[in-house]
């Protein structure tokens, strides 16, 4: 009885210290923030690679745009667009993830036009992203036409937010 409460004693220290460790480690980063330190400094510090570490600050702390907006029946791209597609790509040039390119259109039109409508899209989408360095192997394209809306009524405003590419 006396070698259980024994193992026990030694078991709960053992787990309290491992857990004071680990507090200690988050207090030190929380200290580096509030001081100011750059992320750069506390990545050299640890031992991880400097490059990575900014590439998680900089995504944390810009909220990057996933979905992206046509004109009516267009799959041009505006400069609001492009601007967003800019900043995505920044990031995509920094690591090796697949992504899915999903076009939608507004219920007007056919099935069949709206489908193709949704392609044209996104692989315009696909275009500007190669263009800046994206690989086509890492890029898929899918439409869903009108079959995906995200607003359901029949007015302008709704009609808007579904004539749309999600980057996923």
């Amino acid at each position: 009885m006396m070698i259980k409460k024994y193992i026990s004693l030694v078991f709960l220290m053992s787990l309290l210290s491992a857990c004071a460790t680990t507090d200690q480690q988050d207090a030190s980063a929380t200290d580096n923030a509030a001081t100011g330190s750059s992320s750069e400094t506390a990545a050299v510090s640890s031992g991880v690679d400097t490059a990575s570490a900014v590439e998680v600050a900089v995504e944390s702390a810009v909220q990057l745009e996933n979905v992206f907006y046509f004109d009516y029946d267009q799959a041009t791209l505006g400069s609001d667009v492009r601007a967003s597609l800019d900043a995505q790509a920044a990031v995509l040039r920094n690591n090796s993830t697949a992504i899915v390119l999903e076009g939608h259109a507004d219920e007007r039109g056919s099935r069949e036009y709206n489908l193709a409508l949704g392609e044209r899209r996104a692989k315009a989408v696909a275009d500007y992203l190669a263009i800046q360095g994206i690989s086509r192997a890492r890029i898929e394209v899918v439409s869903y036409g009108e079959e995906r809306p995200v607003a359901l009524r029949s007015n302008s405003a709704d009609y808007a937010l579904n004539r749309r590419v999600e980057l996923k």
